[in-house]
């Protein structure tokens, strides 16, 4: 066997990406790739699943090993997609914990598996093909009324001048400017504490309080 083991990391993970050449207890040698990336990336889009696919493509792996077939992708259809992908280049799939493999031992490729695999996929496409109709609908909809807005119905963002006018904020840098602490000044002016901290970084980069 030529054995790849792909591990995903989250962005957060202390830890870095990685290749690493590694031997099991028995002595099998095998790649360890170690991905740090988000997980609304799809596969196919990682650096180094990029990198899976095209040591399955030249022959190089013959074998995928991951804990779970969620590291395969951002979501459920991008996983089958790379299920197929890699099955196609007669890579086996083995996940430990769906116990699944998508290759058999004797080297045909699991039927069963690749047939709910397939199933899946035209679940999910059949979803995404709803979900975006609904989306259609809402914007027609919006449109039709005059409340359609293509940044998704978010405010504006507030200029400073603006921010800073609104009744409880000024107050909130009357107190402020009275010497009162960010917590007593939130309580006295209504803000919330959040607030009254950004009522005083902006009041101390725009020269209102020192």
């Amino acid at each position: 066997m030529k054995v790849a083991k792909y591990i995903k990391l989250e962005i957060s993970d202390p830890n870095s990406s990685r290749q690493t050449i590694k031997h099991t207890p028995e002595g099998v040698r095998y790649l360890e790739v170690v991905d740090k990336c988000s997980s609304r990336r799809a596969f196919q889009d990682r650096e180094f699943g990029k990198n899976i696919i095209r040591l399955g493509s030249s022959g190089e792996i013959d074998t995928l090993l991951v804990n779970s077939i969620t590291y395969l992708g951002k979501n459920g259809l991008d996983i089958l997609k790379t299920i197929k992908i890699l099955t196609d280049l007669n890579v086996n799939v083995k996940a430990e914990k769906e116990n699944l493999e998508t290759i058999n031992k004797d080297g045909s490729k699991n039927t069963t598996l690749l047939a709910l695999v397939n199933m899946m996929a035209s679940i999910y496409q059949h979803e995404e093909k709803i979900k975006l109709e609904k989306q259609k609908q809402g914007i027609h909809s919006a449109k039709s009324k005059g409340v359609y807005k293509k940044n998704g119905g978010n405010k504006p963002k507030l200029n400073y001048g603006d921010f800073i006018n609104k009744e409880k904020n000024k107050n909130c840098l009357l107190e402020l400017k009275k010497g009162e602490s960010i917590r007593k000044s939130a309580e006295l002016s209504g803000v919330s504490l959040g607030t009254a901290v950004k009522v005083k970084k902006l009041a101390e980069t725009n020269g209102d309080l020192f």
